[in-house]
């Protein structure tokens, strides 16, 4: 199946699994970004990644690019955000934890249109933010 069938499929039956991808990617850029940014322990490491990638900061920075959102990256936006995923945030509100499912929803969604340009703007907003 090609990134494109992929997508319209996971956009109609389930625009959940958008941020799960979503979620591998933008972990995956923030390890690189702490690896290339800070020397140090493995600990170290781990704990500033972590502080990227935790809900409350994916939150904020979806509340800051809002605004830069094309009418179909926020359309995937809006969706995302009110979908009802099956467990709860451990520590995180719901609120920020609905938003940081919608940024991790566009990230799997610009990743699946193969616009990287795009995904790599909005990953390095990301890190630069915070």
């Amino acid at each position: 199946m090609e990134k494109k069938e992929l997508l319209q499929k996971l956009i109609t039956d389930n625009l959940l699994s958008l941020a799960f991808l979503g979620d591998g990617i933008h972990t995956s850029f923030v390890r690189e970004y702490v690896l290339k940014t800070n020397v140090g322990k493995m600990d170290d490491f781990h704990h500033k990644a972590a502080a990227f990638c935790k809900a409350s900061c994916q939150a904020k920075v979806l509340e800051e690019i809002a605004p830069l959102l094309n009418e179909e990256e926020s359309e995937i936006v809006r969706r995302a955000r009110n979908a009802r995923p099956k467990h709860q945030a451990k520590n995180a509100t719901s609120k920020d934890y609905s938003y940081a499912t919608a940024f991790e929803a566009l990230l799997g969604f610009l990743y699946l249109s193969e616009n990287q340009e795009r995904l790599n703007e909005i990953l390095n907003i990301s890190v630069e933010r915070n």
